[in-house]
């Protein structure tokens, strides 16, 4: 159904437009910040104007020319769907082609169920074939919200223009409730003088695209006059040289051994680097088991750092299930010796026994920091809250108290579940989050409010601290000239020193969980929202449920910065995972977040049954088994986790494993977690594996003895014989040999000479039992070939009706390529480049993707 089209206005921009363009530029005047004046500067991102051009549906007085005005305080002032049936859309189309970079969606002046809690954006040029542009969710709140968009092409080479922009609600805040959205908002830039150049370019680049599905189709059918025509007419390369040169000996001549060897020199050269680099880590977790004859004890709520230059972990303190705890220890990696250096820091000028604090490592000085705590309430007074902050100098092994109490010399007052990290450039350490401890009021008669802390930065050669960030609630987070942010506890917060940014993932700020990933310039100050500038289109087993770590649960943090990764360690919650015996499963999983093309990767996620602490004691490892006989760290809470980057290694020790039947009990456990990523070799064998495997199935149709020969002796070479699926693939190509290729199914050999490869096959030592018994069951009926018909014509290949299906054709298909086997050499080929750089092989779609009859 269409709407009579209506303009949006331009005019009479509301506050929300204004705060708009104030976010867009700070040192806009919002008086001047409406579009009045003839003699404004060309900018790239400017209001832009469009109209209804189509939805689903509405309800009555709910009309969706209604979001081109924004009445935040009218409640009728929207457009809502008459049903929240999928698909409910709405489609705008903008006057003209235009590069949309932001989209804004205002919202009532108070909550409302009916606000979108999912949505995805789509945009193009006609309005049947539209690509996504953001997938996000609005909070049910009343401030707008904005967000950026997709704009350029899927390689990122050109902008993407767009006339149409389909916005479709997934799901509301209140499941039963019809979608409604209030305001719509667009920004970017549709002059002409700006965007002829980016449609021509995006035109032309379209042109080549649709030339290269044509040659890649003539290739594939076999339609070469035309290919050849066609590459010489436009003068457009399908592919690189090279990968064309691997399509001449591998589908044209079937010179396997070469293709082997072109492979092996695309790997050497680093040609499939790129592929190796997307796919995620395997994981392996070992316990250490270390050969001191001392080691730290029980504990939660304890502090790791890492001194990765002299291969060193400092520990201390934490609380043990009775009371908080004072000692220092030291982690040798390469002696695996733990040693005590501090049982009690307090006598030593150090600080006094605690948990929930934080320290971070200085590599320049060599110096441990430390700042927080947290006290029960029964000892807040005025007396004891103090933020005292100390360091460890690793050389002297000795303590020093820098400050009694950082509050007093500008930094910050006593916190715990706050954050620290290092600036290692600038010598200069940040602090932030956390709940402020406040001395306990004995009249107090109801719940007091709790404060939390801000952004703190602290110079060590200065010895000087400075407020950033104000919380949004304190007293001074509404003067003009003071910046703040919401600040949270349980949260998780890491450094790159090349990006020079700080990166706060999720917290919890009373029963509210955040989800919010944010980044902060500490040299300019701005601070960004990862997860809306850069959604994540993945999903997980529900359609609409996030792909990121739950923001609810205990999170641990630590970052590469060379590699561009932010690694996450999410487990037990206090809260949510109280677990006894009626206790549902927990769980844990580990994500990276890549900096680089802004995804997260979930690399595993493992689901612990519930046990109690009899089951955690009598396995007296203080872990959990997978169920594989492989074990694992079981679920908790109040952990460490340190990360070593020489050795690319995270350490995890202790923790809370949130067991109600004990609750003074903790853990000593200590772990080690390796990343690895696919190696070349792999690539390599994976690579042989498909080559010979083809080449062994063209050898069935004409020499079966030489083909039973090849298996033993070349495909065995290639696959892993302690992977059982592996093995089992490798058995199941001996029934090969017993498959009839006239288009016939038989069960019994009728030439001499297969009967003769039958009996060699049965008697020899060196084929396994498995083999024996399949060759004896004839599993004639499985198809056991490098693809199935359904898979080469998804791949753009189909058979043609000169394929040889008669028993007169067989002598002559075993001595020639048939187009069946060019097929699947060129389905083999298709498998192949895609490991390869994308710049340097042909289009992944296929032409007949975009033929529907």
């Amino acid at each position: 159904m269409s709407s009579s089209s209506t303009s949006s206005p331009t005019d009479n921009s509301s506050h929300g437009s204004v705060a708009l363009s104030s976010a867009l530029n700070p040192s806009l005047n919002p008086v001047s910040g409406t579009n009045t004046s003839s003699q404004k500067p060309f900018s790239l991102s400017e209001r832009l104007n469009f109209e209804i051009y189509r939805y689903s549906s509405y309800s009555p007085n709910y009309l969706p020319e209604n979001v081109l005005v924004d009445c935040p305080n009218d409640q009728t002032s929207r457009w809502s769907a008459y049903t929240n049936s999928p698909p409910q859309f709405l489609t705008l189309k903008l006057r003209r082609p235009a590069i949309v970079k932001k989209i804004k969606f205002g919202k009532f002046e108070k909550s409302h169920v009916c606000n979108i809690k999912k949505f995805r954006v789509y945009g193009g040029l006609e309005d049947e074939h539209m690509v996504l542009l953001l997938e996000g969710g609005l909070k049910n709140d009343n401030v707008p919200e904005v967000f950026n968009l997709r704009c350029l092409t899927e390689d990122g080479s050109e902008n993407l223009p767009i006339l149409y922009l389909k916005i479709v609600p997934l799901l509301s805040w209140g499941p039963s409730f019809n979608f409604s959205i209030w305001y719509v908002e667009l920004h970017g830039q549709d002059d002409p003088m700006y965007t002829s150049a980016r449609m021509k370019n995006y035109n032309s680049l379209r042109e080549v695209e649709i030339i290269k599905l044509c040659l890649k189709h003539f290739r594939q059918q076999g339609y070469l006059s035309a290919f050849g025509a066609l590459q010489e007419q436009t003068n457009v390369q399908l592919e690189h040289p090279l990968i064309s040169e691997l399509h001449k000996c591998l589908v044209l001549q079937g010179d396997f051994e070469k293709a082997e060897r072109f492979i092996v020199e695309c790997i050497d050269e680093g040609l499939m680097d790129e592929y190796l680099n997307k796919q995620d880590y395997k994981h392996s977790w070992h316990m250490k088991h270390t050969e001191s004859d001392i080691k730290p004890g029980n504990r939660g709520g304890h502090q790791l750092v890492v001194d990765a230059k002299r291969r060193l972990i400092y520990l201390y303190g934490g609380w043990d299930g009775y009371q908080d705890l004072s000692d220092l220890w030291v982690f040798n990696i390469e002696d695996d010796q733990w040693t005590l250096l501090c049982e009690r820091s307090e006598l030593s000028n150090g600080p006094t026994p605690r948990s929930c604090h934080k320290m971070v490592f200085d590599p320049i000085s060599e110096n441990v920091f430390m700042l927080g705590r947290y006290l029960d309430n029964s000892i807040r007074t005025s007396d004891y809250i103090k933020s005292d902050f100390y360091l460890y100098d690793t050389r002297a092994n000795n303590w020093m108290q820098i400050c009694d109490d950082t509050s007093q010399v500008g930094g910050p007052q006593l916190v715990y579940d706050h954050q620290m990290c290092m600036d290692t450039d600038k010598r200069t350490i940040y602090v932030f989050g956390g709940k402020i401890l406040t001395p306990r009021s004995v009249n107090a008669t109801g719940a007091i409010e709790p404060e939390y802390s801000g952004l703190f930065s602290y110079h060590i050669a200065t010895n000087t601290w400075a407020q950033i960030l104000v919380d949004c609630h304190h007293a001074s987070a509404s003067l003009a000239d003071v910046m703040s942010i919401k600040s949270r506890i349980t949260h998780c917060m890491v450094f790159h020193n090349k990006h020079r940014k700080l990166y706060i993932y999720g917290g919890q700020r009373g029963k509210e969980d955040l989800d919010e990933f944010l980044s902060y310039d500490v040299d300019t100050q701005a601070i960004s929202v990862l997860n809306k500038e850069h959604p994540h289109h993945g999903t997980t087993a529900g359609n609409e449920a996030k792909f990121e770590p739950s923001s609810g649960y205990t999170l641990r943090a630590t970052i590469d910065c060379e590699r561009d990764e932010i690694y996450v360690f999410s487990s037990l919650s206090k809260v949510k995972d109280r677990r006894d015996i009626q206790h549902i499963d927990a769980s844990n999983s580990f994500w990276v977040y890549s900096l680089r093309n802004h995804k997260w990767s979930r690399i595993y996620y493992c689901r612990h049954s519930g046990q109690d602490a009899n089951s955690i004691n009598n396995m007296n490892i203080l872990g959990a088994s997978k169920g594989d006989g492989t074990l694992e760290p079981c679920p908790r809470y109040a952990h460490q986790l340190v990360y070593d980057d020489v050795t690319n290694t995270h350490y995890l020790f202790g923790g809370n494993p949130g067991i109600c039947q004990q609750q003074q009990l903790r853990l000593d456990d200590f772990w080690l977690l390796c990343l690895e990523k696919p190696k070349r070799e792999e690539i390599l064998k994976h690579c042989r594996f498909l080559v010979r495997k083809l080449r062994y199935e063209e050898m069935t149709r004409q020499d079966p003895l030489k083909a039973m020969q090849y298996l033993r002796h070349h495909i065995a070479d290639v696959i892993d014989h302690n992977d059982a699926e592996q093995l089992n693939n490798f058995h199941k190509l001996a029934s090969l040999l017993f498959k009839n290729h006239d288009g016939n199914l038989e069960r019994e050999c009728n030439t001499p000479a297969l009967c003769a490869d039958t009996d060699d096959l049965e008697t020899d030592s060196d084929v396994s039992a498995k083999i024996k018994e399949e060759v004896a069951d004839g599993p004639a009926t499985e198809n056991l070939s490098l693809e199935s018909n359904e898979s080469m014509i998804s791949s753009g290949i189909s058979d043609t009706a000169s394929s040889p299906s008669s028993s007169s054709c067989t002598k002559r298909a075993r001595t020639e390529c048939t187009p069946e086997l060019k097929n699947k050499r060129a389905f083999l080929f298709n498998k192949l480049v895609q490991l390869m750089p994308p710049s340097m092989v042909q289009p992944e779609r296929n032409l007949s993707d975009f033929v529907v009859m």
